[in-house]
C-alpha cells in the first residue's frame, strides 16, 4: 500500500511516501522565518504551511518516483499542535482524499514519534519503553503493542526541549536553542558548574525543568560579564549535562520498575550527540538495547506519521471527513487500535 504522510503540526511542513511500511521518500521544510522572533509565531506558521505544502508533497512524490494517482491512502497529523498549522495539513489531506477517492487516516503527532525508531530499526519488538523528548513534551511511555500505551513519567512544568530553548535565550544564543547549546557545549567542561537536577516529590518518576532554568538565570546574574563570556561554553556544557542526566535518571528508574530492557529514545532532543553518548553508557550498565532514530526522524517529519498511519490502515481503520483538528490531543485519543 502506497501511503502519503503529511505533517504540519508546528513549524515543519513535511511530506513522505510509505510503501507497505517502508519509507521511500521523506521531505521536510523547516520554517527559518521564526528564528528572528526567537520562537514559533502560530499565524506565520500557518501561512508558511499554506504556501509550501503543495510544493513539499510534489517533492515527496518526485523523490519516490511515483505520481499522485499512485497514492492509495493518506496519513495526516490532526493533533496535538498549533490549531492553524494542523488545519492546513488536515484540510489538504481531506481535499486529496475526496479528489482521489481514497481513504485517509488522522494520526496523533505524539504517536508518530513513538513509531519513529521503527523506520530505522524494523527489528524492534514489543514491549518497549519510549522516552519522548521534544520542545513540548517529555514523557516515558511503555509501548505494549500498537495502540496500547502506559504513561510512566511526564514533566510537571517545562519540557526538556523548552528548557534548551529558554536556556539558550538566557545565554544570548539564537533560536532554536537545542542545537546552539549543543554546539557551544562541545568546547566546554560539563563538570565545571553544578546545576541541580530537580526532583518531583509527588512522583519521583516525573520530570521538572523550570528550576534548572531558574538556576541558570541566577548563575548568569551573579557572574561578571567577562566571566560569562569566558565561560559560556562551560556554562552551556554544564546546563546540557544537567538536562541529560535528569532524563537518564528517570529512564533508569522506569527500566528498573518495569524490567523492560528495550528502549527507544525519540523527539528532537534525541538528535543531541552528548545525549546519545551518555545513553550508550546506560546501555552498557543496564544491559539494555537502546534505539535512536536517525537524525532526520528525530525532529518533526511525515515519515513517522506515514508509518503510524500504515499500522492503522492495514487494520482497516479510516477517518471520517468530519474529523476535527485537536491542538491538545492526548496520546490515547485516536491511537492505533
Amino acid at each position: 500500500m502506497l501511503i502519503l504522510g503529511i505533517e504540519s503540526s508546528c513549524d515543519e511542513t513535511a511530506g513522505a511516501i510509505c510503501n507497505d511500511g517502508e519509507i521511500i521518500s521523506n521531505v521536510v521544510l523547516s520554517q527559518i522565518i521564526h528564528k528572528q522572533f526567537g520562537g514559533v509565531i502560530p499565524e506565520i506558521a500557518s501561512r508558511e504551511h499554506d504556501s509550501q505544502i503543495t510544493t513539499i508533497i510534489h517533492k515527496a512524490l518526485e523523490k519516490a518516483n511515483i505520481s499522485l494517482s499512485d497514492i492509495e491512502a493518506i496519513a495526516v497529523t490532526f493533533g496535538a499542535g498549533l490549531m492553524g498549522a494542523l488545519l492546513v495539513g488536515l484540510n489538504f489531506a481531506k481535499g486529496l482524499s475526496i479528489a482521489l477517492k481514497i481513504p485517509y487516516i488522522g494520526v496523533n503527532h505524539l504517536e508518530g514519534h513513538l513509531y519513529a525508531s521503527f523506520i530505522s530499526y524494523p527489528q524492534m519488538k514489543y514491549p518497549y519503553l519510549c522516552l519522548l523528548v521534544t520542545g513540548g513534551h517529555t514523557q516515558i511511555w511503555e509501548v505494549q503493542s500498537p495502540g496500547k500505551y502506559i504513561l510512566h513519567s511526564t514533566t510537571v512544568d517545562d519540557a526538556a526541549g523548552e528548557a534548551f530553548d529558554k536556556g539558550a535565550c538566557i545565554l544570548g544564543l539564537t533560536y532554536p536553542g537545542g542545537p546552539e547549546i549543543e554546539k557551544m557545549a562541545q568546547n566546554g567542561d560539563p563538570e565545571k558548574y553544578n546545576f541541580p537536577i530537580p526532583k518531583v516529590k509527588s512522583n519521583p518518576l516525573n520530570f521538572s525543568f523550570s528550576g534548572l532554568k531558574t538556576a541558570l538565570l541566577y548563575k548568569i546574574r551573579e557572574m561578571p560579564n567577562n566571566d560569562i563570556e569566558d565561560n559560556k561554553c562551560n556554562i552551556a556544557a554544564s546546563y546540557q549535562e544537567a538536562i541529560i542526566k535528569s532524563l537518564l535518571q528517570r529512564l533508569t528508574k522506569v527500566i528498573s520498575l518495569t524490567g523492560i530492557k528495550q528502549i527507544s529514545i525519540v523527539g528532537g532532543v534525541a538528535a543531541n550527540k552528548r545525549f546519545r553518548k551518555l545513553s550508550e553508557k546506560l546501555k552498557d550498565d543496564l544491559i539494555t538495547e537502546i534505539y535512536f532514530p536517525t537524525s532526520e526522524y528525530c525532529t518533526d517529519n511525515a515519515a513517522m506519521i506515514a508509518i503510524a498511519g500504515y499500522e492503522k490502515l492495514k487494520k482497516g481503520i479510516y477517518s471520517p471527513l468530519s474529523l476535527k483538528a485537536n491542538p491538545n490531543l492526548p496520546l490515547n485519543d485516536g491511537a492505533i487500535g
